[in-house]
């Protein structure tokens, strides 16, 4: 039995308010399925004596010591700046009923 239906691929499209055809939900389904399918045969290989792993190799950590640099002044970043009001960069509104 198919685990991924065309039924269940067009609810899927329906909560998602995706339109899709005949011809997709059909293609979408067996494609689904096809990648249920493999899914279900790698969870078989993988038996109760198989550690879990999120990568093949072991990794380390490759952070670098936070040192600070040579920085901006206010004024320096501010000075391309399009807008600016009490040191701060300023910016239209976008949003409906407010005015900077």
């Amino acid at each position: 039995m198919s685990a991924i239906n065309r039924e269940q691929v067009a609810h899927l499209a329906e909560l998602a308010h995706i339109e899709m055809t005949e011809e997709e939900l059909a293609r979408v389904a067996g494609e689904l399925d096809l990648i249920v399918s493999s899914v279900a045969s790698v969870s078989q290989a993988a038996g109760p004596n198989v550690p879990a792993t999120s990568h093949p190799l072991p990794l380390q950590n490759v952070f670098r010591e936070d040192v600070v640099g040579e920085t901006l002044t206010q004024e320096e970043a501010l000075s391309n700046a399009p807008d600016s009001q009490d040191g701060k960069f300023r910016v239209p509104a976008i949003l409906d009923g407010e005015r900077a």
